[in-house]
């Protein structure tokens, strides 16, 4: 059974994911500039990783953004 947390990971990977391709990144190349490996930005991706707080943080500033989080 799903819950919300899914629902967040699957939202916050989808605009990782937009954001990344926007800017003609691959995987690997996010991956070196958040200094990890390429098969955690794929699960990352797919939903399948439940990242810290402060991966994520590193993964928006590799991708020249920054972190923003709304409460519903």
């Amino acid at each position: 059974m799903e819950n919300e947390g899914d629902d967040t990971r699957r939202e916050v990977a989808q605009q990782l994911k937009e954001v990344r391709r926007a800017q003609g990144m691959t995987q690997e190349s996010l991956a070196r500039l958040v200094g990890t490996k390429k098969s955690n930005i794929s699960r990352l991706e797919s939903g399948r990783y439940n990242p810290s707080l402060d991966f994520l943080v590193k993964v928006a500033k590799g991708l020249g953004k920054q972190l923003q989080i709304r409460m519903k």
